[in-house]
């Protein structure tokens, strides 16, 4: 998925603009990348997270679904 369409998914869903919703995916984008710089793991609940790899690539694992009860 690109930004702009996880913008548009964005702003359908929270009733914010679409450029609301790119900033607010560039934020979160920036936040992840800081993380990964200072060698922390960034973690979305609900989606998974970012680590970085000692050769310097970065590792996604996602967040394994709940069971439907």
């Amino acid at each position: 998925m690109k930004k702009q369409e996880l913008a548009r998914a964005v702003a359908r869903s929270t009733g914010v603009t679409r450029a609301e919703a790119a900033d607010q995916v560039d934020r979160v984008v920036n936040e992840i990348l800081q993380k990964l710089r200072n060698g922390q793991t960034a973690r979305m609940p609900g989606f998974g997270e970012f680590s970085k790899r000692p050769d310097g690539t970065i590792e996604f694992l996602r967040e394994k679904p709940l069971a439907p009860r």
